[in-house]
């Protein structure tokens, strides 16, 4: 197949040829930035929080009223909720994995520094912390019940003992040895690491030290309480529907915020990441939108030029052409406007993608991406001009002979 006559032909139809490759180059472009977009945020969505996720029911949890002190309340509340039939354990807290909210503080392993911390979530709680979450403790030990104390809110949070995440630890002491190690969540009050989780994740999705956690042994004295809950397997949705009555029984001085009073760790996950899963769905519907469109805007040309063109294939056929040279023609021509299009759509993506990363902190578009981009829409030009070039290939010699 020679490509001058069809490069020759092609500048005789210049108006369709540049606009299908636009349509191309701006199809290649949106759709390896919207496909970067859904894996980024399948990713997200997939994310581990370290925890055992399973038979886990979240409690959230506001008291009315003004008492002196919440702990008791807290203490009547976890004792009545341990008793439940199909709990297996149970704990109160500040906050969670997927949560999206709670506290952060930098922590130094020098007493002196002032700057270059490592930032760390903080998790409030017993010594039924661990077990409730599911989590595997790697080195030293749990906390003990002498070792629980209160918080109120005005205190700034430095216990004696801290529990840390393994990515946590690693960063304060690169050399792997922070067990027994002292660290300094405020200047003068060293707390030491007793133990170290294998992973536990932040409260926020978008968080940047995402696995920098610190379970702390503290009761918050506060009015707004999460009671997390590990049932027995094939007690959840049991557990999930009698826990509220169970607390009203002990005191109906209580609010259960309606969306996230009572929920299992499924629904706390799935509310999570809800935006995500939508833009997820969202840039999966745009990108099929626009393969679609950009397929049939190749399928009306070819056959607009196919029907143009039926005497000159016609006098092909009577000079000897097979059909496998037709369909090779048509084939061959739409295979150059094409590879025109993802020429600068390869350009367009890349520009694109700069752009949303200066704007929006993306992550820079991996060159995979592009080219499985490139190799879609090639190969969506040449399944959507298959059925135009077959006509084509079909006309009959005696075209030759009609008027046009």
């Amino acid at each position: 197949m020679q490509i001058k006559p069809i490069l020759a032909a092609l500048r005789r139809h210049k108006a369709g040829t540049i606009l299908i490759a636009l349509q191309i180059a701006l199809t290649l472009a949106i759709v390896c930035n919207a496909l970067f977009i859904v894996h980024e945020r399948v990713e997200r969505v997939s994310r581990t929080t370290g925890m055992n996720e399973s038979n886990v029911v979240a409690v959230q949890n506001l008291y009315v009223g003004s008492p002196a002190s919440y702990l008791p309340l807290m203490k009547t509340d976890i004792q009545a909720i341990r008793s439940m039939p199909g709990v297996e354990d149970a704990y109160v807290t500040n906050a969670f994995p997927l949560r999206r909210g709670g506290w952060s503080t930098t922590a130094q392993k020098d007493p002196d520094a002032t700057k270059d911390g490592v930032q760390s979530a903080l998790y409030f709680g017993d010594e039924h912390a661990l077990a409730t979450l599911g989590v595997k403790l790697i080195a030293g030990r749990n906390f003990t019940a002498s070792e629980i104390t209160s918080f109120e809110r005005d205190q700034r949070p430095a216990p004696p003992q801290v529990i840390v995440t393994k990515a946590f630890a690693d960063k304060l002491f690169p050399g792997g040895n922070a067990l027994g190690k002292a660290v300094y969540y405020i200047k003068g009050r060293p707390s030491t690491i007793i133990g170290i989780v294998e992973k536990l994740t932040v409260p926020w999705i978008d968080a940047d030290f995402i696995d920098n956690v610190t379970i702390m042994p503290f009761l918050f004295n506060s009015s707004y309480q999460h009671f997390l809950v590990r049932t027995k397997p094939g007690q959840q949705d049991s557990v999930y529907r009698n826990i509220a009555n169970t607390l009203y029984g002990v005191n109906r001085m209580r609010v259960f915020p309606e969306k996230s009073g009572i929920r299992t760790f499924e629904m706390v996950r799935s509310n999570a990441y809800e935006a995500d899963r939508g833009m997820a769905t969202l840039m999966s519907i745009v990108c099929a939108v626009l393969l679609a469109i950009t397929a049939a805007g190749i399928v009306g040309l070819s056959s607009f030029w196919v029907g143009q063109r039926r005497k000159q294939i016609g006098v092909r056929r009577a000079l000897g052409a097979r059909k496998i040279d037709i369909l090779s023609y048509f084939m061959t021509e739409n295979f150059l406007i094409a590879l025109a299009g993802v020429v600068v759509g390869v350009v367009l993506a890349l520009g694109m993608n700069q752009w949303m990363l200066t704007q929006f902190e993306m992550q820079r578009l991996s060159v995979s991406y592009v080219f499985v981009g490139v190799v879609m829409l090639l190969g969506l030009g040449q399944a959507a001009v298959f059925a135009p070039a077959l006509r084509a290939s079909r006309v009959s010699p005696v075209e030759a002979t009609r008027s046009v």
